[in-house]
């Protein structure tokens, strides 16, 4: 099987979940799991952002849809570890550029949360409740660490991203807008490597 024909059958399979599993409602917000991705990554694509970013936008939750915990494992004080998941999910078809910064984007809300006095109170609710689960604010320590990764700086923009993801009623573009991110991301990783 030649690399276009995976890497289509995988946009397709991606494009396939965000529709179907993404119906259920994300945390406490008046969005869904599909309105959130396609508002992230629109946030992306507006900041004139790299395509890998955009596509790491668009994906950055896409772990919430291949662990079996439920909706809100949140509220049941568990942390789904979303990041991990999504990114070893993504890490067969795509490069660092979009897998680091969704592997990364759970550790930029906490990293702001201790660097930022101001950012931990724009958080929604549900991004309050799981930042307890997560480890809570970074310390001085662990935010210098933080900074010095290599994906750091492109995680911090997601992150921001991901908080401006919740708007009830923003008309979006469709998955198939962002499909071509994906099909020529994943080309591109599979016929470098």
């Amino acid at each position: 099987m030649g690399v276009e024909t995976i890497m289509d059958d995988f946009a397709a399979r991606l494009a396939d979940m965000l529709e179907g599993k993404g119906q259920r409602r994300y945390g406490l917000s008046g969005v869904n799991q599909l309105q959130h991705a396609l508002q992230a990554a629109l946030l992306a694509e507006n900041a004139d952002c790299a395509p890998s970013l955009i596509a790491a936008a668009l994906l950055h939750d896409i772990g919430h849809m291949v662990h079996g915990l439920g909706e809100d494992p949140a509220g049941e004080g568990v942390d789904d570890r979303h990041e991990i998941l999504g990114h070893a999910y993504l890490t067969r078809f795509f490069g660092a550029g979009v897998c680091e910064p969704v592997r990364l984007h759970v550790a930029a809300k906490r990293y702001l949360c201790g660097t930022e006095p101001d950012y931990f109170n724009r958080l929604a609710p549900d991004s309050v409740q799981s930042l307890a689960l997560q480890g809570g604010p970074m310390s001085n320590e662990e935010a210098a660490a933080f900074r010095s990764l290599p994906y750091a700086e492109d995680a911090v923009r997601l992150r921001r991203f991901d908080e401006g993801a919740k708007v009830k009623n923003w008309p979006t573009p469709s998955v198939a807008h962002f499909t071509p991110y994906l099909i020529n991301l994943g080309r591109a990783q599979r016929a470098s490597g």
